[in-house]
């Protein structure tokens, strides 16, 4: 069950966006802008608040890719894997970036919740590859060194 403060967040999106069923988008994305993801439950309210089945609501959210149901840590980070990346070997990023957190394919989160790492298909910055991104800002030309440096700015800016 989520804390009511979800709830009363939910309703204040909606109040923005309004009721129809043609705001169910922007109010996903705004919910999920506020906690990273979209709490299902937070969904299913939406969607009754809304005035569209559940089913509807989930048909959309998992439509597109860039909503997720998933929690996500504070920093979410982007690792392409599209062709000019690869080529590049943008691998040894992903690689890099497992070590220096512990994850793996598996398991996508930090168990602080500080740090997610996702694969993409493309971050449209292919003349800047391999290419990773931070919460949205870029960091180009990337290298397993340059991966470790950025992981300990990071964690220090956390740290203070």
């Amino acid at each position: 069950m989520l804390d009511r403060s979800f709830y009363e967040k939910a309703d204040e999106i909606i109040s923005v966006h309004g009721k129809g069923k043609e705001s169910l988008i922007p109010i996903m994305q705004d919910i999920q802008s506020v906690y990273r993801y979209i709490p299902p439950q937070l969904l299913s309210y939406v969607a009754q608040k809304i005035g569209i089945t559940e089913a509807k609501a989930y048909s959309v959210a998992t439509f597109y890719e860039n909503f997720s149901f998933d929690k996500k840590g504070k920093y979410v980070i982007k690792v392409c894997d599209g062709t000019a990346c690869h080529v590049r070997k943008g691998t040894l990023i992903l690689e890099q970036l497992y070590k220096e957190l512990g994850l793996s394919d598996d398991k996508h989160t930090t168990d602080d919740m500080l740090f997610t790492v996702e694969t993409v298909s493309c971050l449209g910055a292919c003349g800047l590859a391999p290419v990773m991104t931070v919460n949205d800002e870029v960091h180009p030309a990337m290298t397993p060194d340059k991966v470790t440096e950025t992981i300990k700015k990071i964690k220090e800016a956390e740290n203070e």
